[in-house]
């Protein structure tokens, strides 16, 4: 069986396909302006594909809140007109094939925790630190969407600086930080490689974000007691970024006498692949 995969993002739809447990990916698109221009797009990737391979079904990663029971993506996102519509029945039409839909972190929550980093954990926290911050929660290795389809939007958690986890705690608020306090024009890979140089000025703007994560990675854990925390996004290429988190979270467990619930934090596997592995596993694990 060869499922067509495909993950779509607010700059760029990235496609390929999973067969025999492997994933061939071909290359992103810019995501188009509107929906008539989205769907021809999508025909064009099924057409590139089939020339290749006999495609049995569809599985979709996309934004917002995907409402498997109404068949619809609620919510908002960089893409808007993909929301409210009866997306689903619409695009299964168009492509002639079952098709399966998720939400784009939980999709490369599913890729950790079946066959990535979380794979030896129970109850795990897959979490996101890109531009923004985000994640998907698995309670008995099963998707947890909450009762609003919200489960897993970390960054909207309030930390002790009072502004949200997704200004806190990712290397693009570092950087804002950073160049609002010294005048400059960093990027997070450049504070990251200052760092690693040596300047005293990049180590304390990193020590300071994984402080910020580390707080909301303790009140992620006090919440939810997850036996395995798994990093994902961006900064999780950062080799060093499970140790740094792994020993600050204990510091912040120790502090109120309750470092026997320390999880096990790692980082993620599959990186930028997650999304469309998670997608083609959604698509296996509803039976299509």
């Amino acid at each position: 069986m060869a499922i067509l995969t495909i993950d779509v993002g607010g700059s760029a739809i990235k496609n390929g396909v999973w067969s025999e447990g492997k994933l061939t990916t071909f290359d992103a698109i810019p995501t188009p302006k509107d929906y008539e221009t989205f769907k021809q797009n999508l025909l064009e990737i099924k057409e590139r594909a089939s020339q290749e391979y006999t495609i049995t079904g569809v599985g979709m990663s996309m934004p917002g809140a995907v409402n498997t029971k109404t068949r619809q993506i609620e919510g908002i996102s960089a893409v808007p007109y993909i929301h409210h519509r009866p997306i689903f029945d619409e695009l299964e039409t168009l492509l002639e094939l079952p098709l399966t839909i998720e939400n784009d972190a939980n999709c490369a929550g599913i890729c950790e925790v079946e066959i990535g980093a979380g794979r030896q954990g129970e109850h795990i926290i897959f979490i996101i630190l890109g531009t923004g911050v985000g994640g998907s929660i698995f309670i008995h290795r099963k998707l947890y969407k909450g009762a609003h389809l919200f489960g897993g939007e970390f960054g909207l958690m309030r930390l002790m600086n009072k502004r949200i986890f997704s200004t806190s705690g990712t290397a693009v608020a570092m950087a804002h930080m950073f160049n609002q306090k010294y005048g400059t024009d960093h990027t997070g890979l450049a504070i990251f490689e200052e760092a690693d140089s040596g300047s005293e000025r990049a180590v304390l703007a990193v020590d300071e974000l994984y402080e910020n994560i580390s707080e909301g990675l303790y009140n992620i854990q006090v919440a939810f007691d997850p036996d395995t925390i798994v990093i994902g996004g961006g900064i999780s290429q950062r080799h060093d970024i499970a140790e740094q988190l792994r020993t600050k979270l204990f510091r912040r467990l120790q502090e109120e006498r309750v470092e026997s619930v320390m999880p096990k934090v790692v980082r993620c596997d599959y990186l930028n692949d997650a999304n469309l592995i998670g997608a083609a596993l959604n698509f296996e694990n509803q039976g299509r």
